[in-house]
């Protein structure tokens, strides 16, 4: 069985470790816990992470956020996995800081990469929204997306990305129904 685990998020130094790029940073902690080293491939840097009897292949889209549908849509084909074994990881303005919410359906809710993926594939597929939080003045909302943590995110970050990676795991292993259930009220 295979499942396809994207992290949303766009390239380049300048939004690395930004709250946009959650989905990068939460792969790259899988990668880095599990020894594994990101290649450059067709649509983003791609590796794959045998989990018994599973393969999870973790993407992080080279397309920008706003063409993220493109390396979403070629992978699950390329890879012959079936839409319910996809699962988008993606940040969350409208949830606290570190809050975590497994769905397995739902608009795009404002998300342009979410809005990529909807436009190419529909709007059934998994995501695991991370909270962000919405602690933005009036008018600074693209800032605060494209801005780095703050000191006490930082120190609390570590901790809700290893949930985040306990969710993955639990998602592909005993599916999505209970994962939601296990996790998404703690």
């Amino acid at each position: 069985m295979k499942y396809l685990i994207v992290g949303l998020g766009n390239i380049g130094n300048e939004y690395q470790d930004t709250r946009h790029n959650i989905g990068f940073s939460i792969l790259d902690a899988f990668a880095k816990a599990s020894n594994l080293v990101f290649a450059e491939n067709r649509y983003g840097s791609v590796c794959e992470y045998r989990l018994k009897g599973r393969t999870l292949i973790l993407l992080k889209p080279s397309t920008f956020m706003n063409l993220s549908g493109n390396a979403v849509r070629y992978w699950l084909n390329k890879e012959n996995i079936p839409t319910e074994n996809l699962l988008i990881l993606v940040d969350d303005l409208a949830l606290p800081f570190g809050a975590l919410r497994l769905k397995d359906k739902g608009s795009d809710a404002g998300h342009n990469g979410l809005k990529s993926i909807q436009e190419l594939i529909g709007n059934v597929y998994a995501r695991l929204r991370f909270g962000i939080g919405s602690n933005f003045p009036k008018g600074h909302q693209v800032e605060y997306v494209l801005g780095k943590w703050d000191n006490e995110e930082t120190e609390k970050l570590p901790a809700r990305i290893d949930k985040a990676i306990e969710m993955i795991k639990s998602f592909c292993l005993a599916g999505i129904q209970i994962t939601m259930n296990q996790f998404n009220n703690k």
